[in-house]
């Protein structure tokens, strides 16, 4: 028996940012990425996001890798959103995303990060949250990629 917690908080955008995800709406596309995450063996803490964005934090099963679970969310919601007339304006996903991993410890410190995401974006921008998510986590950007399409 292996024992693992594999807690990321991941980060995905419409393409071209696109305000797709209206917020009367969100929870029904909420709900269909939840059947994913469970139909993978993984574990939804929390869920969240704005028009152009989400934000997930899960504990994915430690057989998967990270870059195939998210071919599938990916591929998997944007059929799904393609097909709903409840999301018009949904064109595809951004191909790139950010992934970061947390202590469990911090868990409740991430949970209400996603939670508050519509105050947060009331003075804070998608690319300024980004940055300050991926240098937060000692990641380098290139400028020549970044949140380019």
């Amino acid at each position: 028996m292996s024992y693992t917690k594999l807690l990321y908080h991941i980060v995905f955008r419409t393409k071209r940012n696109r305000l797709a995800i209206n917020q009367e709406q969100e929870k029904e596309l909420y709900a269909y990425l939840l059947g994913i995450v469970r139909k993978n063996k993984s574990i939804l803490y929390r869920i969240g996001g704005m028009e152009d964005h989400i934000h997930l934090l899960i504990d994915l099963h430690p057989s998967l890798a990270l870059s195939d679970f998210m071919r599938e969310l990916k591929s998997s919601s944007s059929k799904w959103l393609k097909n709903n007339s409840n999301f018009p304006h949904f064109d595809y996903w951004a191909e790139s995303f950010g992934a970061f991993t947390y202590n469990y410890t911090e868990k409740d410190l991430i949970i209400n990060y996603i939670k508050n995401q519509k105050e947060h974006h009331k003075t804070v921008s998608f690319e300024e949250e980004f940055r300050n998510l991926l240098k937060e986590n000692g990641i380098d950007i290139d400028e020549q990629y970044f949140l380019k399409d």
